[in-house]
């Protein structure tokens, strides 16, 4: 029989309950604490006081299990190498905070043995939370007795595809600029949603593509988790599955491949291959505007596999 983690789960709620009561006491107060960190981002004070109430909760709950925080890096506890591991993110989207754009949210993921086995975001300020655990599937809600199931869209042409990305300028730091407008190019429609919320929108597909050029693993891993459990495909730019990369595309599953002819990035493997710029011969304009031809429609949890 395979390992449960509800009550994993049910405590990943219980440290997202608090983080929201946290962030949003401070969310658009006029003296909110902002500094910068070294690498040039944003950490307030309630980045620091959501991740430090976490910790302290899974000190007293999950005594044995490391904690690893973006604020305050890791916790070494006595479970060691391949045991439980959890992932958190205080505030994904603290530039968004800083400025009173509603669009953040507090990732909290347990990994066990190297994969991402449980995960929750929750949004507060947009009234949303979603959450998976492995072999359960990805859900959405206002708690665990009040949800409803999700899953990918079936979109499986770039040219019915909708894209979400955070920002342009990342790509061309990794040499991968003019290969991501290209895939933009081809695909229906693109929009900057931006962090978790990319992410979560094609969980329940209403996104069929996101993408990040630069990221952390606790950027990525409770994203992981859900796009997964809802029937989609997380990877790095190379290709490895999971969070553990330094970037993330993430798909419906159906698009995968697609995708990653244009944005798949190699550095050890020489020069990338440019011929992702040609339009495809049968690719025409009228086939590309015809609505009529788009598959919007999303897997239902009773046809998943």
């Amino acid at each position: 029989m395979a390992h449960s983690y509800g009550d994993d789960l049910r405590l990943a709620h219980v440290l997202a309950d608090n983080a929201d009561s946290l962030s949003m006491e401070r969310f658009l107060a006029n003296d909110l604490q902002i500094a910068t960190k070294p690498d040039m981002t944003y950490v307030t004070e309630s980045d620091r006081a959501v991740e430090a109430a976490i910790r302290r909760t899974l000190r007293s709950a999950r005594t044995r299990d490391v904690v690893l925080g973006e604020e305050d890096g890791q916790d070494d506890g006595p479970g060691g190498p391949g045991g439980r591991r959890w992932i958190v993110d205080p505030i994904d989207g603290t530039a968004n905070f800083v400025r009173g754009v509603p669009v953040w949210a507090t990732l909290i993921a347990l990994e066990e043995d190297g994969e991402v086995v449980a995960g929750c975001v929750s949004a507060p300020a947009l009234g949303r939370r979603w959450w998976a655990s492995k072999g359960t599937g990805a859900h959405t809600g206002k708690s665990l007795m009040s949800s409803r199931e999700i899953r990918v869209s079936q979109v499986s042409d770039l040219g019915s595809s909708s894209l979400s990305y955070a920002s342009l300028g990342g790509w061309d730091a990794i040499g991968r600029g003019d290969a991501f407008a290209a895939l933009m190019r081809r695909c229906w429609r693109t929009r900057a949603y931006g962090d978790f919320w990319s992410y979560m929108l094609l969980a329940e597909g209403a996104v069929d593509i996101a993408a990040e050029p630069e990221l952390n693993v606790w950027d990525m891993a409770a994203l992981d988790i859900i796009v997964r459990e809802a029937g989609g495909t997380f990877t790095s730019l190379a290709g490895a599955p999971g969070p553990w990369g330094d970037n993330a595309l993430a798909t419906n599953t159906r698009l995968h491949d697609a995708a990653m002819a244009y944005v798949g990035h190699f550095p050890d493997q020489g020069p990338p291959d440019l011929s992702w710029t040609d339009e495809p011969e049968d690719d025409s304009k009228a086939e590309r505007d015809n609505v009529r031809a788009f598959e919007f429609t999303r897997e239902s949890a009773d046809d998943a596999p």
